[in-house]
């Protein structure tokens, strides 16, 4: 059983969803992106946005506390892909602590997530994901049971380098 509780975010956690942001992305794209891309990714640009997302709810944002620690988040909502029936949603990102990832975290904000867009009525749920980014390709595909969607591969800039990212579907059941 994990020690880790899933709860909606508040305006007090924004910082601490930013700084969640801004090490996962520092720690799992080192290898992938340009480090001048990845400098500039920082607290104080990221902060702004996650802040105006838990204003907004959008995407709604859950994070997962191991006691008083904010140790992970997710941000879900409706598909943002062009063409989408209202009831596919989507997760928009999925960000663990590095300290953390592999002890469950990742699995209770899935669930959280899960209940959050059954709520909403969605009946099928997608994301993003780098195709290089192998860690989160184990998580979603063998811990939450995603399936590729082959088709659907795009490149996209991150600076001066391209990556490729690949659609992953499930049912939200």
């Amino acid at each position: 059983m994990s020690s880790y509780s899933v709860r909606p975010a508040t305006s007090r956690d924004a910082k601490a969803i930013a700084e969640i942001h801004v090490a996962t992305w520092q720690a799992t794209y080192k290898d992938l992106m340009p480090e001048d891309y990845l400098s500039k990714i920082t607290v104080e640009k990221r902060l702004p946005y996650w802040r105006e997302a838990i204003e907004f709810s959008e995407p709604q944002l859950l994070v997962a506390t191991d006691g008083d620690e904010i140790v992970g988040f997710v941000g879900f909502d409706r598909s943002r892909d062009a063409g989408t029936k209202s009831t596919v949603g989507e997760i928009w990102a999925l960000y663990v602590m590095p300290a953390h990832w592999g002890k469950g975290v990742g699995v209770a904000l899935w669930d959280g997530a899960r209940e959050g867009l059954k709520e909403e009525g969605c009946t099928q749920v997608t994301l993003w994901v780098l195709l290089r980014n192998e860690r989160a390709l184990r998580f979603y595909e063998h811990a939450a049971g995603f399936k590729r969607e082959m088709p659907s591969l795009k490149t996209v800039a991150f600076g001066s380098t391209k990556l490729e990212e690949i659609r992953l579907k499930r049912t939200v059941d």
